[in-house]
């Protein structure tokens, strides 16, 4: 049997900022009809910066949908007509004033297929040089640095609940556990 759903008709419910939402009549694979209803998303890009010395920095910032401070990889919205390392060398500077020339690409993730059609590009920006923020307007965070243990600690300890952060933080273990970047 073949798994693909097809569009029948299309309507757009919400037309935001950063989000619209869509109801869509489809074909299920079995030929009957259903409705799917779902959030559009430009996507985003996130990156892990570690330090020379081997640091990890992480922003700490109220998110409003969940009501809590939560620690987070810097990342953002990807802007129309961006590419996703272009999003992400500009996050990276924005949130944490960082500037890497080794930037890894760890994939593409999808936080919530079952609404949402948002992909979050992640990566690892190993020799991390730090300065300072340039935030944008309206955006408040902190920045703390980490020893990639206290990371994994905070994850395994569920301090950490965010999906990119945890899927960038375990990813980047692998390769830098594997050998496969030296000079951190």
């Amino acid at each position: 049997m073949e798994l693909v759903e097809k569009t029948i008709k299309s309507d757009l419910k919400f037309d935001g900022k950063i989000i619209k939402v869509k109801l869509d009549k489809i074909e299920l694979p079995n030929g009957d009809t259903a409705s799917r209803e779902y959030v559009c998303h430009n996507g985003g890009a996130g990156v892990l910066p570690v330090s020379r010395d081997g640091k990890i920095a992480l922003v700490k910032q109220f998110r409003y949908p969940y009501k809590e401070v939560i620690y987070e990889i810097p990342a953002g919205k990807i802007d129309l007509g961006e590419s996703a390392i272009a999003a992400v060398k500009r996050e990276l500077f924005e949130e944490v004033g960082g500037k890497s020339n080794n930037i890894i690409d760890l994939g593409i993730i999808y936080p919530s297929p079952g609404y949402t059609n948002e992909k979050i590009y992640i990566y690892l920006a190993v020799n991390t040089d730090f300065g300072l923020q340039q935030l944008d307007y309206g955006e408040f965070l902190e920045v703390e640095f980490f020893d990639f243990d206290q990371v994994l600690e905070m994850i395994n300890k569920n301090i950490i609940k965010d999906s990119k952060t945890i899927i960038a933080v375990l990813k980047a273990d692998i390769i830098l556990n594997k050998g496969k970047i030296y000079g951190i």
